[in-house]
């Protein structure tokens, strides 16, 4: 078994930065009025700029693919070029097209050469089950280098005119935020933009990060879903495809808006979070204290305080100066997120070797969860 490593990282954040009193002149007006949830969940989540794939008009600028591979090439230099490119493996939460997938379609703007193919599809996890596959196939020596992207562009699915027949049920935002997590919540809190990493299975240039472990949980067997698009929750749980639907009615109920059940999100996104990661320090011996950065993906700054309270609940008090975060700079690009906070960490020049760094990425949409331990080399 060889050993990888993290040589580059990459990111791609489309346009200029937008803040929070410019979000509506991008995503429009629901019903021709302004929201009245957006100040509240905006106060709550703590981001104060964000990016968007699409100009004020709605127009997109960039496609999901086309930013994907707007990352990818920052890993490229005079040691290492497209055509050195082994292996693509892309995750998303929102892929351009169905079918081809979205890998095949990154794969198209890099006009390299043949190379093996893997798209992960799924939530926020989505990211890191891309970056798994590309580290199992450098570890059994299947190939020696591999490309792992995360990106999203959820900004088109969140316009106005796609939210016509939303009717959002804000009557106790103010004592009780969470109830704001609902479609409403989703259109203040998501952005776009990408991030992409070179492993190879030797360290390269001044700084490499080692993977050391990677790990990964699902809750599906005993929770419904949470998070979810193309379908509609019935009362028993499960969820009707969008296939399944009259054509007539993919827009009268919304069938293709993401939709988020916050009973759920509030009842489980801790506390299965704290457990996997439990599960995971344990299964390879790592202790709280040997942690010098901790990157946790959260959706929002709402869930700092809990997460943390309920990590050290069960053993794994991390101080919040080791707590590496830049959600408030950039929003919740989902999958690529982690990506994106890696990106900024490695390329900040506070790096040292021998620190040892984890990734923690949930996901709400049946409960997964993703984690990697790196150390710096």
């Amino acid at each position: 078994m060889f050993e990888v490593y993290i040589t580059k990282a990459g990111k791609y954040l489309p346009n200029d930065p937008i803040s929070n009193d410019e979000m509506e002149s991008y995503l429009g007006l629901i019903n021709d009025a302004a929201s009245k949830a957006r100040r509240i969940i905006l106060r709550n989540n703590g981001i104060t700029s964000r990016y968007y794939a699409i100009d004020k008009q709605g127009n997109p600028t960039h496609s999901n693919a086309e930013m994907a591979n707007l990352a990818i090439e920052q890993l490229y230099d005079e040691t290492f070029t497209k055509n050195d490119v082994e292996l693509l493996s892309c995750g998303t939460s929102t892929p351009d097209l169905m079918l081809p997938s979205h890998a095949a379609m990154v794969h198209g703007f890099m006009k390299n050469k043949s190379v093996e193919l893997n798209s992960s599809s799924g939530v926020c996890c989505s990211g890191m089950n891309a970056l798994k596959f590309a580290y199992l196939s450098i570890k059994s020596g299947s190939t020696k280098n591999a490309i792992c992207s995360a990106s999203e562009r959820p900004s088109s699915w969140m316009i106005a005119d796609k939210y016509e027949n939303e009717i959002v049920n804000l009557k106790k935002i103010e004592e009780q935020p969470i109830i704001a997590f609902k479609k409403d919540f989703l259109r203040w809190m998501l952005s776009d933009g990408s991030g992409a990493f070179l492993l190879e299975n030797k360290p390269k240039g001044e700084l490499s990060l080692k993977i050391e472990w990677m790990e990964a949980f699902s809750y599906a067997h005993e929770i419904e879903a949470c998070m979810y698009a193309g379908g509609d929750k019935l009362e028993d749980g499960s969820i009707k495809p969008w296939s399944d639907f009259k054509s007539s009615e993919w827009l009268t109920e919304s069938v293709f808006s993401i939709k988020q059940d916050v009973k759920l999100l509030d009842q489980y996104i801790l506390e299965k979070g704290s457990e996997s990661m439990k599960i995971a320090l344990d299964k390879n011996n790592i202790t709280a204290d040997q942690i010098d950065y901790f990157l946790p993906h959260v959706s929002s700054h709402y869930f700092v305080n809990g997460l943390r309270k309920s990590l050290a609940e069960r053993g794994m008090d991390i101080p919040k100066e080791k707590w590496f975060m830049n959600l408030k700079d950039v929003g919740n690009i989902g999958a690529a997120s982690i990506y994106i906070a890696l990106e900024v960490l490695m390329n900040s020049g506070q790096l040292k070797k021998g620190e040892r760094i984890l990734l923690s990425v949930p996901e709400s949409g049946r409960f997964s969860y993703a984690y990697a331990f790196l150390t710096v080399c």
